[in-house]
């Protein structure tokens, strides 16, 4: 199918008036009435980022993203959730200690009095060999810098596994809580006191906690609301589709260290959506909306269900609460359903278009050459189509306006390399093939660019890596970004 940038104006136009008659919206696992009722800057689109285990703080006019990326810490800054995945990275923690300087993972950061405190987990190179760490801001900014400030480790659980760890408050004290091994399971649920953000002031306890599977609980997070502390914690293999959050709660005034003061939440509160084309929806935490108004999970899924540890995003939506005072999580979305940006919000100029010529901004696209398109991709693809191609020199052109340019595909075990390039410049070259068929994939980030129109060419090589069947390269959708 070809369209051109008048042809993809129209569709747009189209498509918005037919939304407001008709209520297609309805028809799309992936729309809200935002793409036909609200201006752009009022939404936003998953994923946040390509890494998992997100935590994410607003904070001064900006929100602060990290994920886990192995042998260093980096924070995504924005002051809309709208533009996070376009934010470039700081890199705020790096050790030369050889005895914890690999493998870091699920950093999460705290303020307690005019410090951030940064808690993560790493090792030698040795996945047993994980421990807790936690450091300390020079300053006021949860961006750092950073020092090493300590260790964290029960004395009865000294030198062993540990993962994951978090801090609450409850009752004007501090607790420590994390995975690790205990007589429930390899990565249980632990609890231990703290006498200040960096040091343990006694033993840990274990927490049996049940879960949809026998491998883990992990990944505690809290909420302290309507007269209780709420913990949901992950279950099951990270790497299966069916990881999924799980809760137990505690009274105010209860003693956090009394196993049996936690009461378990029958079932699941989070899990997979197949008909959504969400998989092991879980590592998550909770923030607030810039007004403070609202609550909001960010976690991380997959749009497989095959068994991979690879293709966990970064993901947000809103909560709310039920009747008897408990967090209602909802149901994962769809990735790349538009929702409303979280109240307090500025919002961006930021867009989408689909690889038919739809947009709900000023942008379109157009092809060269004959491509195949359709949709068998469904939930794996933003508005469940796509179009594909393996023949070399074909091309596919967006025209936009905007600074940034993010471009999300399905990447697949036949595909190829293509060659992208911004406004007819340099091309680079981009591999579309992945071990297994995962679907709005980002495969390319521009450049900042100036203001004004631009446009994004991807050119079919016809050629691939030794490990894919075939050359293909797939199209989906655009996501426009502006300063």
């Amino acid at each position: 199918m070809r369209v051109g940038l008048g042809t993809a104006r129209r569709a747009a136009l189209f498509a918005a008036l037919l939304g407001l008659l008709l209520g297609w919206i309805t028809a799309s696992p992936h729309a809200t009435a935002t793409e036909a009722s609200a201006a752009p800057s009022t939404g936003f689109r998953n994923p946040l980022n390509p890494g998992p285990d997100p935590f994410l703080t607003y904070w001064r006019g900006n929100y602060h993203l990290t994920t886990t990326q192995g042998n260093s810490i980096r924070m995504w800054r924005s002051p809309s959730l709208s533009t996070l995945l376009a934010a470039d990275p700081v890199t705020v923690w790096t050790d030369s200690d050889p005895s914890r300087n690999r493998n870091i993972w699920a950093p999460e950061f705290h303020r307690f009095g005019d410090r951030w405190y940064l808690y993560y987990t790493a090792d030698d190179g040795v996945d047993d060999h994980h421990r807790l760490y936690v450091l300390e801001s020079a300053g006021d900014d949860p961006a750092g810098p950073y020092h090493f400030k300590a260790k964290l480790e029960p004395p009865n659980h000294r030198d062993t596994y540990a993962i994951d760890p978090s801090v609450f408050e409850h009752n004007g004290r501090l607790y420590l809580a994390y995975a690790g091994i205990n007589q429930y399971q390899h990565n249980g649920l632990n609890i231990a006191p703290l006498t200040n953000p960096y040091t343990v002031a006694g033993d840990a306890v274990a927490l049996d906690a049940a879960g949809g599977c026998p491998e883990v609980r992990e990944g505690p997070e809290f909420l302290n609301r309507n007269g209780r502390t709420w913990l949901t914690y992950s279950a099951c293999d990270t790497g299966k589709p069916d990881y999924q959050i799980r809760m137990l709660s505690l009274p105010n005034g209860a003693d956090p260290l009394v196993p049996g003061n936690w009461t378990q939440h029958p079932g699941t509160v989070f899990a997979r959506a197949d008909d959504r084309g969400v998989f092991g929806p879980g590592h998550h935490a909770f923030f607030r909306s810039p007004d403070g108004t609202e609550d909001w999970i960010v976690y991380h899924a997959k749009t497989t269900s095959t068994v991979t540890y690879t293709n966990r995003t970064t993901r947000a939506q809103r909560i709310t609460w039920n009747a008897d005072g408990s967090p209602n999580l909802g149901r994962p979305l769809a990735l790349g359903a538009t929702q409303e940006l979280p109240s307090g919000d500025p919002g961006s100029g930021n867009y989408w278009i689909n690889d038919d010529g739809r947009s709900n901004g000023p942008g379109g696209v157009a092809y060269t050459g004959t491509w195949n398109s359709g949709t068998g991709c469904a939930a794996q693809c933003f508005w469940s189509d796509d179009h594909w191609s393996d023949r070399a020199g074909n091309t596919a052109t967006f025209t936009f306006t905007g600074n940034r340019i993010a471009l999300l595909s399905v990447r697949d075990t036949g595909n190829g390399i293509a060659a992208l390039s911004i406004d007819g410049g340099p091309e680079q070259r981009v591999d579309f093939h992945g071990p297994i068929r995962t679907g709005e994939t980002l495969q390319y980030l521009s450049p900042w660019l100036a203001d004004g129109r631009h446009t994004l060419r991807i050119r079919v090589t016809g050629e691939h890596d030794a490990g894919s069947s075939a050359s293909f390269v797939s199209v989906d959708r655009a996501e426009v970004y502006t300063r």
